[in-house]
């Protein structure tokens, strides 16, 4: 062989290489990146480190949690600080009684008092109006209070409601029509004669609640974006584990959970739910998530927006991504701050209304 046959071969050996090695780069670049492989830890753990079951946050990002929500004037402690998702939550809460705020409320008068089961018997098969919730009530003889009836109880009057409003609009002449027709079906099994208030004046409080609602409902999100590698679903549900996410009920969801269970949760992230249902997750490539806040469904003793910076913010940073607003502005701290401003003016008003955010009124008037 010559010496330039032996050149020729060197230098197209080199070639090769330079092809195989940039056509692996590449595609390693281009992989999404890979939650890491769980460890079995056998020795003594690190202060503010935990296992499953317990706080997957450690305890330093309570400290930025702190220090964010003190850069918005909070400085109180905040309940359920360090996400302690592995915590026994508190019973469920009990569900609210019928409330002439939100509600259209019709007495049922009855000449001696009825047993749950005959009550349950002659419930309407749906529990709504049109796109509003309906409901029926008794005064239970022993307790004296309001409740859905139960079997085996006894009581001495009933009251039929239906939700003035909610996400989908007032409530109509129409749906006000059928709600009569419901209660009145249920009042004669009874034996029983309802009361109902003027259609007309309940339909205009129904379009002024709606009104009210609509001028101050709020749904916040920031968007995460990739700035180089794509994420796997794993990847991402592995780290926004630590910061107390766990899954949703549905694919590509991952939710901070209320500190009571059957409640709103906090704050919501989401990505792409065909790359969580993927046949190899391990390969779709996420290149940006939505953190959600529903404001109007959430304490605001909870300070969830501190949160929301606060996990926007460690989320972009631990995963190499970068904090947008929902129209692809990059969110500068100034307009963290005028946000902060306007959602304080937002509870203020919620408040005064006697809506607060989070409460069992608001919840169901913004649902």
């Amino acid at each position: 062989m010559s010496t330039l046959q032996v050149a020729l071969a060197i230098a197209g050996g080199v070639v090769l290489a330079g092809v195989v090695a940039h056509s692996a780069w590449t595609s390693r670049k281009s992989k999404p990146r890979q939650a890491e492989p769980a460890i079995e830890r056998t020795e003594p753990r690190e202060p503010g480190l935990h296992t499953e079951g317990e706080s997957t946050v450690p305890s330093r990002f309570s400290d930025e949690l702190q220090a964010q929500r003190e850069a918005f004037g909070a400085s109180d402690p905040m309940p359920g600080d360090g996400f302690d998702v592995g915590s026994v939550m508190p019973a469920p809460e009990k569900r609210q009684s019928l409330d002439a705020l939100i509600d259209i409320i019709a007495p049922i008068e009855i000449e001696s008092p009825a047993s749950g089961d005959a009550a349950l018997a002659a419930m309407p098969t749906t529990r709504r109006v049109g796109t509003k919730h309906f409901s029926i009530e008794g005064l239970n003889t022993e307790s004296g209070e309001w409740e859905q009836p139960r079997p085996g109880q006894r009581y001495s009057a009933f009251q039929a409601g239906v939700q003035l409003a909610n996400r989908m609009g007032a409530l109509n002449e129409i749906e006000f029509s059928e709600f009569v027709m419901k209660t009145r079906a249920f009042a004669d099994a009874l034996d029983a004669e309802p009361e109902f208030p003027e259609m007309l004046e309940e339909v205009a409080r129904a379009r002024e609640l709606d009104h009210f609602a609509g001028a101050h409902d709020a749904q916040l999100s920031f968007t995460l974006k990739a700035l180089d590698l794509p994420w796997s679903p794993g990847y991402v549900q592995q780290n926004a584990a630590r910061l107390g996410f766990v899954p949703g009920v549905l694919p590509g969801r991952m939710v901070i959970p209320a500190p009571v269970v059957g409640l709103p949760p906090i704050l919501d992230l989401s990505f792409d739910s065909q790359a969580a249902l993927a046949d190899d997750p391990s390969l779709s490539a996420i290149r940006q998530l939505t953190l959600t806040l529903d404001v109007p469904q959430v304490d605001r003793q909870e300070e969830p927006f501190a949160r929301m910076c606060f996990v926007a913010t460690e989320l972009a940073r631990i995963m190499d991504g970068m904090v947008t607003d929902d129209h692809g502005q990059t969110l500068s701290q100034n307009a963290i701050q005028s946000i902060q401003q306007d959602l304080n003016a937002l509870y203020d008003t919620l408040d005064a209304r006697d809506l607060s955010a989070g409460s069992p009124q608001a919840r169901r008037l913004f649902s």
